[in-house]
């Protein structure tokens, strides 16, 4: 999306680099689910999965192309106040695009149960066990207010894991510095066709399609 210049430089430097980056950008498309919009059930209907997937991350990827042309005009025409107010759309609908692309590949028919190897001995160390360590991201997810997600990241500079809370579509790596793991949607188009306003029995049912396979690669890739 945005470029960040490696060091300050003059002002037209500042301005030449993004622009070239926003000129030769590709447009987002919304990527493919890997399975069928109903192996998620029962514990995610099929309904949902197709709503979820077709209608809500299409509309951020759409948005998020639009945003990034107005974003690249004002940049060309060196209008910091549009720049300045284009930001929260480039943060909503690009968070909505990176959280979902994650949640897609976090879920799988065949998922549930618990992790192995080096991802399940870091939950035991920082979480004390792996019972606690999915209260914990329950309890955060159920504590959401309003729509948000909760998350299981990697704290690069600490070296562990952690647990948060994002708001709306903020992305955890933008706005924390952690490198997700796994997430889950708490916003009620995730969920409430299918257990209408009580987010506890959604929570209870994602457990059972989680990817821990997927968690865990993203887990060792972050430590390299």
């Amino acid at each position: 999306m945005l470029c960040r210049l490696a060091s300050a430089g003059r002002s037209r430097a500042a301005l030449v680099a993004p622009l070239g980056c926003l000129v030769a950008r590709q447009k987002h498309t919304l990527p493919d689910l890997p399975y069928d919009y109903g192996a998620l059930e029962p514990h995610i209907s099929a309904e949902i999965m197709q709503l979820h997937h077709s209608k809500h991350h299409a509309t951020y990827v759409n948005n998020l192309n639009v945003t990034e042309e107005k974003y690249k005009e004002a940049l060309a025409k060196g209008d910091v106040t549009a720049q300045v107010s284009l930001q929260p759309a480039l943060k909503f609908n690009g968070g909505g695009h990176i959280n979902h692309t994650i949640l897609w590949t976090n879920l799988s028919p065949s998922g549930g149960g618990e992790p192995k190897g080096e991802l399940m001995e870091a939950i035991k160390r920082d979480f004390g066990s792996f019972a606690n360590f999915k209260e914990k991201l329950t309890a955060v997810s159920v504590g959401v207010q309003g729509s948000g997600w909760g998350w299981l990241g990697y704290n690069k500079e600490q070296g562990r894991l952690q647990i948060a809370a994002c708001a709306n579509q903020d992305p955890l790596q933008g706005t924390t510095g952690l490198i997700p793991l796994l997430g889950i949607d708490v916003w009620e188009h995730a969920y409430y066709l299918q257990y209408k306003n009580v987010r506890p029995d959604y929570l209870k049912a994602i457990w059972n399609v989680i990817n821990w396979e997927n968690a865990s690669s993203r887990y060792e890739s972050c430590r390299k």
